[in-house]
């Protein structure tokens, strides 16, 4: 967090995994919404992302790559952001993800150590994606579930983030 003036402060944060589902479309968007979500979740708007990207010399077919990165470009644009650039290397594991900039209102910034015994916890997405993921890697999960899990994993944190500062959640 770096203050900024006007009341504001920068947020930033990096998140990237290895791939959640077979779709490299799909696996971008999930990743792109992920990395997003950590600024979302410290009340923040996203401004910037850089993608990071980790792939094999060898193994993956040539639309696997340039699928990933719409997939992601796509999403970090729904969130009103812009790409303006990244990093690529090879490594034996594929990897994607971003690291993301963006801006919050200091008085209304979140913070994860601000839970305090007797607070309401609103679910905002269903949980057990995790399973149903590990489901999908051992080729126990049927498509329309897939199909669900895999909207719900790429969906934005925008409206969830901004309920939870309009409601004055504490940081």
């Amino acid at each position: 967090i770096f203050a900024h003036g006007r009341g504001e402060v920068l947020v930033q944060t990096v998140d990237f995994f290895t791939p959640i589902v077979d779709d490299p479309y799909d696996y971008g968007q999930i990743a792109a919404a992920n990395a997003l979500s950590d600024v979302w979740a410290m009340g923040g708007q996203p401004l910037t992302a850089l993608a990071l990207l980790c792939a094999p010399d060898t193994g993956l077919a040539p639309e696997v790559i340039p699928a990933i990165l719409q997939g992601g470009l796509d999403k970090v644009h729904e969130a009103g952001a812009s790409v303006v650039g990244g990093h690529s290397i090879r490594d034996p594991e594929l990897k994607f993800g971003y690291a993301v900039t963006g801006i919050a209102k200091r008085r209304r910034l979140l913070l994860n150590s601000g839970a305090r015994r007797g607070d309401r916890l609103y679910l905002t997405k269903a949980l057990g994606t995790g399973v149903l993921t590990t489901a999908l890697k051992q080729g126990r999960l049927e498509a329309p579930l897939l199909r669900k899990v895999t909207k719900q994993m790429a969906t934005l944190n925008r409206a969830a983030a901004e309920t939870a500062v309009a409601f004055g959640s504490r940081a």
